[in-house]
């Protein structure tokens, strides 16, 4: 694996990129941040630090308004303008999948058909506002025509498992909130729920994108 950080040019700011490279990529995952993390939170971190040993280089993607220590991020559409403006840096050879947590996981649905992307990586997509079912996201899922995995927590506020629409190719996290985060009392611990994301994600890679 290896590693590089570069500063990305955007119409809002400078946004920062993290790349932890595969030797011998077979897939490039472009990831970026929620409204209330960094590249930072432990999902991401594990997925930079498991895949590229498994040939997915993954590029983390740090948006302007955190670069410049903003608490509030900036409206959705600056968020995709960043976002394009690292694929075009990128320009990876290899099947690119765009993903993210949260409101990267929007970014991530509403950028794939213009970026060519392979597939859609969603963690704890934000289906709704807390308590705010009647507002609900799902026309951005449903535009998306390349395969997608969501990975969602079982307690998630803005949108449990049961909430997607039938079809939707969902990996549930149990016990696990919007930070895919769970009670020290559940039976199982932060390490086993970044393993399984992980695991989930590799194997979705190998046979919804980089398969025969």
């Amino acid at each position: 694996m290896v590693n590089l950080e570069r500063i990305v040019a955007t119409p809002y700011g400078d946004a920062r990129l993290v790349s932890s490279r595969s030797r011998r990529p077979v897939a490039t995952l472009l990831l970026s941040h929620g409204a209330g993390a960094g590249i930072d939170t432990p999902d991401l971190e594990a997925l930079a630090r498991s895949l590229p040993g498994q040939g997915v280089t993954v590029h983390r993607l740090e948006q302007p308004w955190k670069v410049a220590g903003k608490k509030v991020a900036t409206a959705p559409p600056t968020l995709d303008v960043a976002l394009q403006a690292a694929a075009e840096v990128i320009r990876p050879r290899t099947p690119l999948i765009l993903g993210g947590r949260s409101a990267g996981a929007r970014s991530a649905a509403r950028s794939a058909h213009a970026l060519g992307a392979a597939g859609v990586l969603a963690l704890s997509f934000p289906l709704h506002p807390p308590g705010r079912p009647e507002k609900s996201r799902r026309a951005e899922l449903e535009g998306v025509s390349v395969p997608m995995l969501t990975v969602q927590g079982a307690r998630d506020p803005m949108g449990k498992p049961e909430e997607f629409p039938e079809g939707t190719n969902l990996i549930e996290v149990p016990f696990a909130d919007h930070s895919l985060k769970v009670p020290r009392s559940a039976p199982l611990s932060g390490s086993d729920v970044t393993a399984m994301i992980v695991e989930a994600t590799l194997e979705w890679i190998v046979r919804e994108v980089t398969g025969p």
